[in-house]
């Protein structure tokens, strides 16, 4: 692989990832669409502004779907679009090494 094609994009997917919170919500959304209260309340140490800027940015790189259903009240569920479930692999080596290699805290 030629470095300086893949720098840049490596680079990118890094900066994206590694933002905090960004990862544990992809990993969230990995068992399916939800709600934003779903997330909210499976990441406790989240803040609710946090968690929707997050989200917005994940809709911006096309990683994240949100869709909005007119109903009464209004609901909204947010899911991994086909770039976003393309990181299914990638986290699911990073479980595996996790187990293997990181102790448990008590």
């Amino acid at each position: 692989m030629e470095r300086n094609l893949l720098c840049p994009r490596f680079e990118k997917a890094v900066e994206i990832l590694s933002k905090r919170w960004t990862s544990l919500i992809v990993f969230q959304l990995l068992s399916g669409p939800q709600r934003f209260i779903n997330i909210d309340q499976a990441l406790p140490n989240l803040s609710g502004k946090v968690l929707s800027e997050r989200l917005k940015e994940l809709e911006h790189e096309g990683i994240v779907k949100r869709v909005v259903f007119p109903e009464s009240p209004v609901r909204i569920e947010y899911s991994l679009t086909d770039k976003g479930l393309a990181l299914a692999p990638i986290f699911g080596e990073i479980a595996k090494w996790s187990q293997e290699w990181l102790p448990v805290q008590e």
